[in-house]
């Protein structure tokens, strides 16, 4: 299992890319607002407080953060 904190201030994916994670992950919005897009076309605003949990392999990508206040996730990745 691995846990980090990752803060965000106004970084979104590049075009084209998506996050294609050998773990599941668990995110959790701690401050901020976030917008994350998946593959097969769920958009989820994101809002402090909200989670969402992303199985291995599911693609996914950040379109866009909050610069301020910073966008705070807390992620925990765990082996699947």
């Amino acid at each position: 299992m691995r846990i980090e904190r990752i803060v965000s201030t106004g970084q979104a994916s590049p075009p084209g890319f998506w996050y294609d994670q050998a773990d599941d992950e668990l995110v959790v919005l701690l401050s901020g607002a976030a917008q994350l897009r998946f593959e097969e076309g769920v958009t989820l605003d994101m809002k402090p407080g909200d989670w969402v949990e992303i199985p291995a392999h599911v693609r996914h990508r950040v379109e866009a953060t909050q610069a301020e206040p910073p966008t705070v996730w807390l992620a925990v990745h765990r082996k699947s």
